[in-house]
């Protein structure tokens, strides 16, 4: 199971493991609740070198190889 098919807590963490199955990227990513975050925003982790953080909260998202 991806982990945006999870029920995740935003921005309780600062460090996040994708696969290419959580793309495209945004934070926050799917399965997290909404009405306690910042706005949507997508984040080119393929063109990142598969590394990217989130302008709005320091999240730090890792493309990890499927």
């Amino acid at each position: 199971m991806s982990q945006a098919q999870q029920t995740i807590e935003p921005n309780a963490q600062h460090r996040y493991e994708i696969t290419h199955a959580d793309l495209p990227l945004h934070c926050p990513m799917d399965g997290m609740s909404l009405w306690n975050s910042h706005p949507r925003v997508f984040l080119p982790i393929e063109r990142t070198g598969g590394k990217a953080k989130c302008p709005y909260c320091g999240a730090e998202y890792v493309l990890k190889d499927d």
